[in-house]
């Protein structure tokens, strides 16, 4: 199942910036946006701060009920080692 998570973190120089991780057949697909942007960044690789925040929104869901965490978390943590 297609799983998609957003959320918006403020940059150093105080652009927000929007997120958005797309979870689906053993794939992570990380997405960026900056506000005073209009495209969204594909190339740009995440932090080690954003993925961590990735596996705490997993988490956070898996407490909700939302998702079963095994999976989700597991592709997670491996797309995180090759990159």
């Amino acid at each position: 199942m297609r799983r998609q998570i957003c959320w918006t973190e403020r940059e150093d120089d105080g652009v927000n910036l929007d997120i958005r991780v797309t979870i689906h057949a053993h794939e992570v697909k990380w997405q960026f946006q900056r506000a005073d942007a209009e495209a969204w960044d594909y190339d740009r690789r995440p932090t080690p701060a954003q993925w961590d925040g990735l596996e705490l929104r997993l988490r956070q869901r898996y407490q909700r009920g939302q998702i079963g965490l095994t999976k989700e978390l597991e592709w997670v943590r491996k797309a995180r080692t090759l990159n």
